[in-house]
């Protein structure tokens, strides 16, 4: 069982970072592949970034490909989503979320909202123009 806790939302001006974190509960943490999703007003949940177990391997949406880095840090339980040079577009809630790639058949890090088992409550970004 993985629990999960967004913090580091709120109210950037374009052009701005902010970076976002995600403190996790559970012993299996360090084996779990973690994700960031967003979903803005109106519109579906999307795949932003994920991350493999040792932190080696990740996956960006072309969306944020070179301005957002995720990374994690498995002795503090956490996944950072930095953000570099927002758009207003960014503006979303942003949820993390986790998955065994135990479960997983798929290649590589999934970027499928139904394969992510543990999600969190969320953390608003807004970016303004």
């Amino acid at each position: 069982q993985v629990q999960l806790v967004e913090s580091g939302g709120g109210l950037v001006q374009a052009g701005g970072s902010l970076r976002l974190s995600c403190a996790a509960s559970g012993r299996t943490f360090s084996t779990y592949t973690l994700g960031w999703f967003r979903q803005a007003p109106g519109k579906d949940r999307d795949f932003v970034a994920a991350i493999g177990w040792s932190g080696a391997n990740t996956y960006y949406a072309d969306s944020v490909q070179g301005r957002f880095t995720i990374s994690r840090d498995n002795a503090k339980n956490t996944v950072y989503l930095h953000m570099n040079s927002l758009k207003p577009e960014d503006t979303a809630v942003y949820y993390c979320a986790a998955y065994d790639p135990n479960n997983y058949a798929g290649r590589g890090l999934a970027d499928i909202e139904y394969v992510y088992d543990y999600w969190g409550q969320g953390t608003q970004v807004t970016v303004s123009s």
